[in-house]
């Protein structure tokens, strides 16, 4: 194959060879799969609906919620298609559409919680300023640049990758397509070009990173002013959510792509690549109703409401 344009699809890697497995691949990721549509779904349904919600805090909870449903509808679906009809198979459009939308919501949800982090900073430190300096079109322009920012990080990189002429077939070695198993097909010098990107990329996420650090270094210094312990029990849980989401999502990210060649394998980058492709979507909405009030009152209510008209 002398480029891209010589085939028309990629076989993907399948979890297993025997039909027992692929269907215990298929109910496993299926569970997986509901697990974080119902999670997810109950947050976007409880903010949109209790107005007592319809504040910066909660519209941006209502933001990641959504992120959450695209990144994980937009890789497990189609793994659980091929392991239920024995295909490994995706057409090259849907690879590269693919692609684009994990980049794209993964960059969206990263430079969100950058401006959950900011937000949390403003309700600690800045508790007097925090409805001028968090209003509700502050809150909109904010989402909508971390949306923005993924958008055209996404594009960047997509119209990158395919550009690069493949030649080393198109057998991708992961469960999606993903930039560094579609990068290690080409077969020329082009790739540099990704990996320029890719230099600018980790100052990016770097900036974030260090924003967000010093954004808590502040925010538990000031927690630690405060002299009611009720008062710092509070200011607690509002941050630590944020904090352990953002930890999860950071460290499975960073393991998935910085980890050690000498531990590498195909069979670990599998995992890893399922636990930061699963696990964060999945357990988001449990690591923030289970200290929120609330957010547990207004599922409470909403659920009351749903058996009410069912009876």
């Amino acid at each position: 194959m002398s480029n891209s344009s010589s085939f028309n699809e990629f076989l993907l890697r399948a979890f297993a060879d025997s039909r027992e497995l692929q269907l215990l691949h298929f109910l496993l990721f299926l569970g997986i799969y509901l697990a974080a549509l119902l999670g997810n779904g109950l947050i976007i349904t409880a903010v949109a609906c209790n107005h007592h919600l319809h504040t910066s805090m909660y519209f941006f909870l209502l933001s990641l919620s959504v992120l959450d449903l695209g990144t994980i509808s937009t890789t497990v679906p189609k793994s659980m298609a091929n392991s239920l009809w024995d295909t490994r198979a995706i057409s090259y459009s849907g690879c590269a559409a693919q692609v684009f939308l994990v980049v794209f919501l993964f960059a969206a949800e990263y430079f969100l919680l950058t401006v959950m982090a900011y937000d949390c900073f403003v309700a600690i430190c800045r508790p007097l300023h925090y409805r001028t300096i968090m209003g509700s079109r502050a809150c909109v322009r904010m989402a909508a640049a971390a949306w923005a920012s993924g958008f055209l990080y996404a594009v960047l990189h997509t119209g990158n990758t395919f550009s690069i002429p493949l030649c080393q077939g198109n057998r991708v070695d992961q469960f999606f397509c993903e930039i560094p198993q579609i990068l290690k097909l080409s077969c020329s010098d082009s790739y540099l070009r990704e990996v320029a990107l890719l230099v600018v990329s980790i100052f990016l996420v770097f900036g974030c990173f260090i924003f967000i650090v010093l954004s808590y270094v502040q925010i538990f210094a000031a927690v630690l002013r405060i002299p009611s312990e009720q008062g710092r029990h509070k200011a607690f849980s509002m941050c630590l959510p944020h904090l352990a989401v953002i930890s999860l999502f950071v460290s499975t990210l960073t393991f998935a792509y910085l980890k050690p060649p000498s531990i590498s394998s195909p069979s670990l980058d599998l995992v890893v690549t399922v636990l930061y492709s699963m696990v964060p979507p999945t357990v988001n909405p449990l690591i923030y109703s289970m200290r929120n009030k609330e957010l547990k009152e207004a599922l409470r209510k909403m659920i009351q409401l749903v058996q009410c008209q069912h009876q």
